[in-house]
């Protein structure tokens, strides 16, 4: 007989109904299924795919909602809310919130994930059942990580660090998983774990892995008054009442800029098509 356990996705049988349940087997052991969860009545005798996790009483028993992540398998799952002394708890597609503890995550609380951010993990229990996710080793990602398409050269792509140090960031991108590092020189802070990064690729090694940078290439830098302008927007919401129709009394008042400096450096954010203007507002595009 193969032991089923908490976190495992066994296909058994329905025994019986109960009441307010059904009760599941492989003919060894029995796994209660809350009847909330089925949404077409079962008949005895139907099989059905599971995920198995320890209840508050420590037993096990059965959720039709199979979780996108399994044991020994990874991929990405969304935080859904972190708690200073316990780390990160995340979604990973079943009714049951997995944390990822707070030992597992960078030592400065600064860097941790925010709720919305992913982190590229797979599935582990304690000794009690309990579910916890476990974030991947750097050993397990030289195994997964696929090779990136040279084409890739100089263009931009998505990707989530899942491993940070002083050096440099490590990077999973979102859409491959490509192994691609940053290097500290090339990024101007250092980005929270499993947020969302632009970063642009300037190499392409043999091994398949990645070199980028989430620097701006040189003609999309911003000069001083335009990082101003921008931080600005950002700031109220990503739209401000002030244009190239504003008077020089309320540029200066508002940016401490001379009304030519302000159109210079809204003609810089037009032109990286990081703004636009309409009916005398100024808005993010």
């Amino acid at each position: 007989m193969t032991q089923i356990e908490s976190g495992d996705v066994v296909k058994l049988l329905v025994k019986e109904k109960l009441e307010s349940k059904y009760v599941l087997t492989n003919n060894e052991m029995d796994f209660p299924l809350n009847e909330s969860e089925v949404l077409e009545e079962l008949a005895v005798g139907d099989e059905v795919e599971v995920f198995i996790f320890a209840d508050r009483r420590g037993g096990l028993s059965a959720t039709l909602a199979v979780p996108h992540i399994k044991k020994d398998e990874y991929g990405w799952a969304k935080v859904l809310h972190v708690k200073d002394r316990e780390g990160a708890y995340v979604d990973i597609g079943t009714s049951r919130e997995v944390l990822v503890p707070a030992e597992d995550l960078p030592k400065l609380k600064s860097l941790w994930p925010q709720p919305g951010h992913h982190l590229y993990l797979t599935l582990r229990t304690d000794r009690d059942g309990g579910l916890f996710g476990r974030l991947i080793t750097e050993d397990r990602m030289l195994d997964l990580y696929e090779d990136a398409d040279p084409e890739i050269f100089n263009k931009n792509i998505i990707a989530r660090p899942y491993r940070l140090l002083p050096v440099g960031t490590f990077l999973i991108g979102v859409d491959s998983p490509v192994r691609i590092f940053v290097h500290e020189s090339e990024r101007k802070a250092e980005p929270r774990l499993g947020s969302d990064v632009s970063v642009r690729v300037i190499e392409v090694k043999e091994d398949g892995t990645v070199n980028a940078s989430m620097l701006p290439r040189v003609f999309e830098r911003l000069s001083a008054d335009a990082e101003q302008i921008f931080e600005y927007l950002e700031q109220a919401g990503g739209k401000m009442p002030f244009g190239d129709k504003s008077s020089p009394d309320e540029i200066k008042e508002m940016f401490n800029m001379s009304k030519g400096s302000f159109k210079r450096a809204l003609g810089t954010l037009m032109k990286a098509e990081r703004i636009e203007q309409q009916d005398g507002w100024t808005s993010i595009k």
